[in-house]
C-alpha cells in the first residue's frame, strides 16, 4: 500500500509504500508513518487493511478527521482508499495500488508555488541587473522604465533554460492557470468605468499590458479567451461575479480543447506574459495581491505569511494558492500600500490601521510585534451598496422582521446591532441608515470610514491617530463628545468597543432619538454584558444605574449570526423592555428569533411601542404573521420624505 502525505499548505508531498497490513502513526521514531509534530502524539493511529477497505483507530490524546468525520480518541471508523486522513498539521491519502489523486486546488496551489519559486529566482537576478528601487520611483510617466525591466526577464529567462524540453510538461500545466488567470483580469477590466476609475489608483491597471507586445500573439490570445467565453456561455450571466464564479469553477472543463490551440510559440509568449505582468506587480504594484483586490467575489484578504494568502469569498475562508517570493517583498509591499494614505510602518511603528483610496480598510503588522513574518489584514470595500431587498433576497432576513425594523427607524428607536467579527454588522448599520429621512441631519463617527449613507446631510468623523511625538490623537469618545455640539438628529457610531459607550448612551438619552451602533456579542442577551464592561472603561457606576441607563437609551437589538457556510442572518430582533424589580436585571424580549434551523419567526411578543408605529401608519399588525410565509413583501429602499 502506497501512503502520500504532506504537511497542511504545503504541496509537496512524502509517500511511503507499506507491505504490512497494520500501519502505525505517531511521531515517535518507532511508528511505520513518524509525523514531526508536537502536535502529533507518540503513538496516533492504528490504521489497518481488511478485504479492500481501511479501519483507524485512534490511539492518542489529539482527535483525527477522516473525510468529514471527526474520530476521537478511543474511537475507530472505517473508511475507503482514497479518503483524507487529517490529523493536524499533516494529510495523509491510502492508496492500495496507485498514487492518491491531487485534487484542482492542491494542484493549483503546487502549481502557484512553483511560479512564485521561478518568480523569486528572477528577481534575485533582477536585482543583479537593475536597480530597482529607481525604477519603483521614476516609473510614472517612464515607459523606457517598464520595457527595460521586461527585456531583461526575458533575457532571464533565456539564460535559466525555462522553455528548454525538460520543462515541456510543467510549463503546459502552468499555461492552463495563467490563462485562466489572464481571462478574469481581462473580465475584471472589462467592467463599467465608473468601477474601473474606483480602482485604477489602488491596483495601478496600467502595468497589464506588457510593454513588449506583440500584435500577432495578441491576436491569438484574444481569439482562444473569447472560444473560452463562447464555451463557458459567460455572455449569458448577470454580473461579473457570477461570471468569474464560472471560469473558476468550469475553466477545468474546456482546458482540453483549449491545449488544442496552444502551440508552442503561444505557450511561451503567454507564459512569459503572466511572468511579466507578476514581477511588474511586485517591483510597482502590490504583488500577489494585485489581482485579489480587484476580484469582486474576493471580500477580506488574509496574509498569514509570506507563502500563505487566505482570501474570504461568499463568506469561507480559503487559501488563495498565491505567495510572496520574500519576507522582504511583503514588508516592501506593506509599505507602498500604507504610504498611499500618507502613512508609514517600520520597527518603531510597527502596526498601522489604515483606510485605502477606494475606501477598503486595511491592518498591517509587522515584526518585532508579528513573529512569523509581516502580517496583512484588507476588508474590501463593496462596489455594491446592499439594500433591504438584497439582504431579503439573500435569505438574511425577512420581508415581515425588515418591514419591522424600517418602521422602528422611522419612528427614531435607536438601535444597537449585534454580532461577531464578519457577520456583517456594517452592512446592516448602513442598510438600516438608508430609512432616515432626508429632512434630518445624521453625523457619522467611526474609526475607520465605512459607512455609505445615501442621504445629502450627513456629516462623517474619522477618528485620528497619534503622530510621531504621540499627540494629536482624537478617539470615537472625542467625537462622539463633539457631535453632540454639531446639533445632530441622530448619531451613528460605527461601534461602540470601549469607553464611548458611556457617552453614546448619554447621547440617546438626551434627545438624540433613532441613533444607532454596533458591538460585538454573541447574542441580545451578552450585549447587555458587554455593554456593562464598556460604561465600567470609562467611569465607576454601580450596575443598576448602568442597567438605568441602557434600558432609557437603546429600544432594539439586533442580533447577527454568521453560520459554518459563511451565510449571514438576522437570528434575534429584541426590545429592551425595562428592569425587573427583584433581580435588577435588563429584561430582553424577543420579537423575532430564528427557529427550526430555517429562518427568522415572530414570537408573538408585541413590543411597548407597537401602537405609536400603527397609529402612523409605519406598520400593520399583519406585520407578524409575515415571516412564516414565503412571499416577498414589498421593502421600501428609497428614504422617506
Amino acid at each position: 500500500m502506497k501512503v502520500w502525505y504532506n504537511k497542511v499548505h504545503d504541496s509537496r508531498r512524502s509517500m511511503v509504500e507499506i507491505t504490512d497490513s497494520v500501519i502505525h502513526i505517531g511521531r515517535d521514531p518507532s511508528n511505520t508513518i513518524v509525523l514531526q509534530s508536537p502536535l502529533v502524539s507518540k503513538r496516533h493511529a492504528i490504521v489497518r487493511q481488511e478485504n479492500g477497505r481501511l479501519q483507524l483507530e485512534n490511539v492518542g490524546i489529539n482527535g483525527c478527521l477522516v473525510g468529514e468525520a471527526e474520530v476521537l480518541g478511543g474511537e475507530t471508523i472505517e473508511f475507503t482508499p482514497g479518503q483524507r486522513v487529517r490529523i493536524w498539521p499533516f494529510t495523509l491519502t491510502f492508496e492500495a495500488e496507485a498514487a492518491a489523486v491531487i485534487s484542482q486546488a492542491q494542484l493549483e496551489a503546487h502549481l502557484r508555488t512553483i511560479m512564485a519559486e521561478l518568480e523569486l529566482r528572477i528577481h534575485r537576478k533582477l536585482l543583479e541587473r537593475l536597480d530597482l528601487y529607481e525604477l519603483e520611483s521614476n516609473r510614472i510617466g517612464n515607459a523606457d522604465s517598464i520595457l527595460l525591466l521586461e527585456n531583461n526577464i526575458e533575457d532571464i529567462c533565456r539564460e535559466l533554460n525555462l522553455f528548454g524540453p525538460e520543462n515541456e510538461a510543467l510549463l503546459e500545466e502552468i499555461t492552463g492557470l495563467t490563462l485562466r488567470d489572464h481571462l478574469i483580469n481581462q473580465l475584471i477590466m472589462e467592467r463599467g468605468q465608473a468601477d474601473l476609475d474606483r480602482f485604477a489608483a489602488l491596483t495601478h491597471n496600467e502595468f497589464d499590458i506588457p510593454a513588449t507586445l506583440v500584435p500577432e500573439r495578441e491576436a491569438e490570445l484574444h481569439d482562444l479567451l473569447q472560444l473560452t467565453r463562447e464555451r463557458l456561455e459567460l455572455q449569458n450571466l448577470p454580473d461579473l461575479s457570477s461570471q468569474i464564479q464560472k471560469v473558476e469553477g468550469s475553466f477545468g472543463a474546456v482546458l482540453p480543447l483549449i491545449r488544442a490551440y496552444l502551440h508552442n510559440e503561444l505557450r511561451r509568449y503567454l507564459i512569459l506574459r503572466s511572468l511579466k505582468k507578476d514581477l511588474k506587480d511586485t517591483a510597482f504594484g502590490f504583488g500577489p495581491l494585485q489581482d485579489l483586490l480587484r476580484a469582486p467575489t474576493i471580500t477580506e484578504i488574509m496574509v498569514v505569511r509570506s507563502d500563505q494568502i487566505f482570501v474570504e469569498r461568499d463568506g469561507v475562508l480559503e487559501l488563495s494558492g498565491r505567495r510572496f517570493i520574500s519576507d522582504k517583498v511583503t514588508e516592501s509591499i506593506i509599505e507602498r500600500i500604507v504610504a498611499q494614505v500618507g502613512r508609514r510602518i517600520d520597527k518603531s511603528q510597527p502596526l498601522v490601521d489604515a483606510r485605502l483610496p477606494d475606501g477598503s480598510r486595511v491592518n498591517a503588522i509587522i515584526p518585532p510585534l508579528a513573529v512569523r513574518g509581516p502580517c496583512l489584514t484588507i476588508r474590501k470595500f463593496p462596489a455594491h451598496r446592499y439594500t433591504m431587498d438584497d439582504l431579503i433576497e439573500m435569505g438574511s432576513i425577512t420581508p415581515s422582521a425588515a418591514m419591522f425594523l424600517r418602521a422602528c427607524v422611522i419612528d427614531h428607536k435607536n438601535i444597537l446591532v449585534s454580532g461577531g467579527t464578519g457577520t456583517g454588522k456594517t452592512t446592516m448599520l448602513n442598510v438600516l441608515s438608508s430609512f432616515i429621512p432626508q429632512k434630518e441631519r445624521i453625523i457619522t463617527i467611526e474609526d475607520t470610514t465605512e459607512l455609505q449613507l445615501h442621504q445629502d446631510h450627513v456629516v462623517t468623523l474619522e477618528t485620528k491617530q497619534a503622530n510621531v511625538e504621540g499627540a494629536g490623537a482624537y478617539t470615537i469618545r472625542d467625537l462622539v463628545k463633539n457631535a453632540l455640539r454639531m446639533r445632530p438628529d441622530r448619531i451613528i457610531v460605527g461601534e461602540c468597543r470601549a469607553a464611548e459607550a458611556i457617552d453614546m448612551l448619554q447621547a440617546m438619552n438626551t434627545g438624540h432619538d433613532g441613533s444607532m451602533t454596533t458591538v460585538h456579542a454573541n447574542s441580545s442577551d451578552e450585549v447587555i454584558k458587554r455593554l456593562e464592561v464598556l460604561v465600567l472603561m470609562a467611569v465607576d457606576l454601580p450596575v443598576l444605574s448602568i442597567h438605568r441607563q441602557i434600558t432609557s437609551a437603546i429600544d432594539l437589538v439586533v442580533q447577527i449570526t454568521r453560520s459554518a457556510g459563511g451565510k449571514r442572518r438576522v437570528t434575534q430582533i429584541s426590545e429592551v423592555a425595562g428592569i425587573d424589580p427583584e433581580t435588577n436585571q435588563i429584561i430582553i424580549r424577543d420579537i423575532y428569533n430564528f427557529r427550526d434551523a430555517q429562518m427568522l419567526h415572530p414570537t408573538g411578543y408585541l413590543p411597548s411601542f407597537v401602537e405609536s408605529l400603527i397609529h402612523k401608519n409605519l406598520l400593520q399588525l399583519e406585520f407578524l404573521f409575515g415571516a412564516a410565509d414565503g412571499t416577498r413583501s414589498a421593502v421600501a429602499t428609497r428614504t422617506p420624505e
